[in-house]
């Protein structure tokens, strides 16, 4: 079965121009109000990248006086970017979570390479602006467009998820051509009763064009406000920019008819890296609430793009699915901690897994080499959304239906999801623990406080026996998950017989001391793992201890073995008698 995918994700087109560097970054998934078990709008987020610390940003509400400017750097590089107009008062931000819920993930897919530009705000910029200054997901698009509208665009195209407690949209996005300000954008709300997800890749096509959506007169004169001032166009739940259709046109991206055009095709283009890598991801997503994804296995896995030589994709995934059942926060953690178990792609399984089953890869996503003697070719490994090279991910619980004093759950975990644990961070903390504060190490300075190295020792010295190691880190996963779950009701309850003050001071406290008991405890898991695990054998236990004789010496360990099927694979390298 291995090999038949190994075959299966053979690249054959070796003109494709797609940065290894964008397809391996994040995931995100998103959930409308109805679509729920409790009412909660949701989306979760992977940052995935080499070399990014995983900590907890946190910005304070604060006042500004007139003429007051806001010093605008590059989120991936600390590039200075230039400086724009302050607001008078900015809202507080837990990571990416402002105090009214509203929040922001992304995932970057490139896109046409004649559209970039390194001038004006990135998007990472855009992100965090937004959250200082959006108490709505719409507030937060306006602000979004109006940034590069009036300063520029200066990253590639991006995939933006954008929420509050009653709404979630996704917006794609990307450049007009260096030296030139505004984007070529449309924004799409997802339905209360649906769920949708991105992965790197653009996923909105058509717009509703010639289908006029009815609103209200109140609804109406909004839009006409935005449309002057974005330059846009409003229909119902969707908004697009003018010029979106004439610049694919001008740039030769399109030459259909407005109704035909699609907005993945023109400014994102299918390439196998974009399926294989990126949409199969999205398809993982939904066949955990649908019945019907078999039928898009091939499309999500470019078997469809392979064998037609690039021309056809196959049936094209739904931008959004109606869910089979209500989606709770722990069945998104379930989703972030994805390593395709159960389906052909499963990363853990394979010769490339090993003999222990790891996850890990070397040398990036994929490979060249000459098989049988075959041309070099390019051949890819499965890409699942928990990855090893995740700095932080986070599930956002925007709940409309609790006391605004108390808001939100910014559900926050650090490393490769499969081995962390996501962590309650109330929206309206006063500040954040020691252990995901951004000065408290970095990548290249070891902290022993810090929640980041401590999951990563964690996973790094599991993957090299995962199969053995994982039970222990799951077991541990799914206690705190247990923990966390049962308690908020009651913390909840609490916070809402206080005033504002108290109660942002207790959740603070709930906050910080949840997340340094559990890191705590993920030290005293990896003090047990490394003992357990020393030098290639497997300690014994009796009673929960590691087993000693009569006398309090060490009983002989289990040295363990390959297992067989690997042990069949290597024989014929080994010396026989």
């Amino acid at each position: 079965m291995k090999q038949l995918r190994l075959l299966a994700a053979l690249l054959l087109l070796l003109t494709f121009n797609f940065q290894l560097s964008t397809i391996s970054a994040c995931t995100n998934f998103l959930v409308g109000k109805d679509a729920s078990v409790d009412g909660s709008t949701m989306i979760s987020y992977a940052a995935d990248s080499y070399g990014m610390y995983g900590f907890l940003h946190f910005s304070p509400a604060a006042d500004y006086p007139e003429g007051a400017v806001r010093e605008v750097y590059d989120w991936d590089t600390g590039r200075p970017q230039g400086s724009i107009p302050q607001v008078a008062h900015t809202y507080s931000v837990v990571g990416n979570m402002n105090e009214h819920q509203v929040t922001i993930g992304e995932t970057t897919w490139g896109g046409r390479e004649a559209l970039w530009d390194t001038v004006g705000v990135d998007y990472g910029s855009l992100i965090y602006i937004a959250l200082e200054r959006s108490k709505t997901a719409r507030e937060a698009i306006e602000w979004m467009i109006t940034l590069v509208n009036e300063h520029g665009y200066a990253s590639e195209g991006e995939t933006f998820s954008i929420g509050d407690p009653n709404e979630v949209w996704m917006l794609d996005l990307i450049g007009k051509g260096p030296g030139k300000k505004g984007a070529a954008w449309v924004a799409v709300r997802i339905p209360d009763y649906a769920i949708a997800a991105h992965a790197n890749q653009a996923r909105i096509t058509t717009l509703p064009i010639g289908r006029k959506v009815k609103v209200s007169s109140k609804v109406a004169k909004e839009q006409k406000r935005l449309e002057k001032k974005l330059n846009c166009v409003c229909n119902g739940d969707w908004m697009w920019d003018k010029e979106v259709i004439s610049l694919a046109r001008e740039k030769g991206f399109f030459s259909g008819e407005d109704k035909d055009f699609s907005y993945q095709a023109a400014y994102n283009p299918f390439e196998f890296s974009g399926l294989y890598v990126c949409e199969a991801r999205v398809w993982s997503f939904f066949r955990h609430f649908s019945n019907d994804m078999d039928r898009y296995f091939d499309y999500a896995t470019g078997t469809t793009f392979r064998e037609t030589n690039g021309k056809d994709a196959g049936e094209h995934m739904p931008l959004w699915i109606v869910p089979n059942r209500k989606v709770s926060v722990q069945d998104l953690k379930e989703c972030m901690r994805d390593e395709y178990k159960g389906t052909p792609l499963d990363i853990t399984q394979g010769t490339d897994a090993g003999p222990w089953n790891s996850k890990l890869r070397y040398g990036g996503l994929g490979f060249k080499v000459a098989v049988e003697g075959t041309d070099t070719l390019q051949y890819w490994y499965e890409r699942p959304t928990a990855t090893q090279q995740t700095a932080w991910s986070f599930i956002a619980q925007m709940r409309s239906f609790v006391d605004p004093k108390i808001g939100g759950i910014f559900w926050f975990g650090v490393d490769d999801a499969a081995c962390s644990c996501y962590t309650p961070m109330y929206c309206r903390i006063n500040h954040i623990p020691e252990c995901f504060a951004e000065d408290n190490g970095d990548s290249f300075t070891f902290s022993p406080t810090s929640a980041w190295w401590t999951f990563n020792i964690v996973a790094n010295w599991a993957y090299t026996k995962y199969s053995r190691m994982y039970p222990h880190i799951r077991e541990l996963q799914l206690a705190w998950d247990d923990k966390f779950n049962m308690q908020i009701p009651g913390v909840d309850a609490q916070a809402a017989g206080l005033n504002e003050e108290e109660a942002r001071a207790f959740l603070t406290s709930y906050s910080c001391s949840q997340a340094e008991n559990l890191v705590a405890d993920w030290q005293r898991l990896y003090i047990y793992l490394v003992t357990k695990f020393i030098d290639g054998q497997e300690r014994k236990e009796e009673n929960g201890q590691f087993k000693r004789n009569q006398y309090g010496h060490s009983c002989g360990p289990n040295r363990l073995a390959f297992p067989e099927e690997f042990l069949r694979k290597v024989a014929p390298e080994i010396t026989h008698e």
